[in-house]
């Protein structure tokens, strides 16, 4: 039996993410094997991953940061890992998993090894400093090493693809296939009514990267006209360089700017409670939040950044704004107050492109032809 190893370094994103590529591999025939942070015994990630019929491990992975001896300890536990498991294929995703993944699968001799580049991360967004830019570099310089030894590299955007050409991080003898993001399971996240209230959404991870700041101000000019309308924000604040502080958030809070809702396991009430999507993030792979709002028939208010622009046609089914444009954010949302029938019609849309472009089957069903695990 082929055995396939996906790698990642958060492991509440396997499930959510990941869940119907792995069934679509076990159903398949392939031997499954999941490789992340803090799959233990009693995590419930794990028993998911069990229940599914996957084998899950263990590893020792700083998601954030860049420690050179715990990262070298990453290396060593992913070549071990390889070389016991002896898997035929393995996929990588995100940037250590990537970076580390594939050095390992190679010094392994894995015969198939795949990279999935679902955005850029810290290192290539957000304003240039010193810091920053000399991350950027080294980082690029990894992921060169590590993409060498690449059978193929998937992207979720056409602009992360060329900047890896262009900026020779991807070498040219290693293909390159664009997908539709991860896909979303259009059954699951299935169409709802829109409210006939004014309800903005953010769901995110709190960094600044995010655009949160620009939707707490955006929010802010809109409710100093509009006080009727409601701006929610999910999410979690993130251990990362770029990370909201706790004292901005609180500030939002007190101030009435912001309904903040934490962290949710399953964010569709909150979707379905909203009218209107809005994810102001300075780049993405292919944001899933917005997928799981074009799901359920909500408008979408996004930057015309990489990765956010697959999502939105401008004027049909939701708007496209500059990055870090305050103004012209809050302008968008206050055209859904001018016009209470827009974001039902544009939500209508939205539902439309999700299952004729973005359905989790059609994604994942390229991904496994790509690697020849599908004829």
């Amino acid at each position: 039996m082929t055995k396939f190893l996906l790698i990642a370094s958060f492991p509440d994103s396997i499930l959510h993410f990941r869940g119907a590529l792995i069934d679509a591999l076990r159903a398949a025939g392939l031997e499954v094997h999941v490789a992340a942070p803090g799959l233990t015994p009693a995590s419930e990630v794990t028993r998911g991953l069990v229940a599914r019929g996957v084998v899950p491990h263990d590893i020792a992975m700083q998601r954030t940061g860049m420690n050179p001896l715990r990262d070298a300890q990453t290396l060593v536990s992913l070549v071990r890992l390889c070389r016991r498991v002896k898997p035929d294929v393995v996929l990588a995703y995100t940037v250590k998993p990537v970076i580390y993944g594939l050095l390992a699968a190679r010094v392994a001799r894995v015969p198939r090894r795949f990279a999935l580049i679902t955005g850029l991360g810290y290192a290539f967004t957000g304003r240039d400093g010193e810091a920053r830019t000399g991350l950027r570099s080294l980082v690029q310089q990894l992921y060169r090493a590590s993409l060498c030894g690449a059978h193929k590299a998937f992207f979720q955007n056409p602009d992360d693809e060329a900047l890896f050409r262009t900026r020779g991080i991807l070498p040219r003898r290693v293909p390159s296939r664009v997908v539709n993001g991860s896909g979303i399971d259009v059954a699951r996240f299935e169409a709802q009514p829109v409210p006939a209230a004014p309800h903005f959404l953010l769901i995110a991870r709190l960094l600044g990267d995010k655009g949160v700041r620009e939707y707490a101000a955006a929010a802010r000019l809109v409710r100093a006209t509009h006080p009727q309308a409601v701006f929610s924000l999910v999410g979690w604040i993130d251990d990362n360089p770029d990370a909201i502080a706790r004292h901005e958030l609180d500030a939002w809070i007190a101030d009435g700017v912001i309904t903040y809702l934490g962290r949710l396991d399953d964010v569709r009430p909150a979707i379905a409670a909203c009218s209107v999507y809005v994810l102001p993030s300075y780049r993405e792979g292919t944001p899933r939040t917005v997928l799981e709002a074009m799901a359920m028939g909500r408008a979408v208010i996004t930057t015309d950044a990489p990765g956010c622009r697959e999502t939105v046609v401008d004027g049909d089914n939701g708007f496209l704004v500059p990055v870090r444009a305050i103004t012209e954010l809050a302008a968008a949302m206050t055209r859904f107050l001018d016009d209470p029938t827009l974001a039902a019609a544009m939500g209508a849309r939205s539902r439309e492109l999700a299952v004729a472009r973005f359905d989790v089957n059609q994604v994942n069903d390229t991904m496994l032809r790509e690697m020849g695990i599908l004829t």
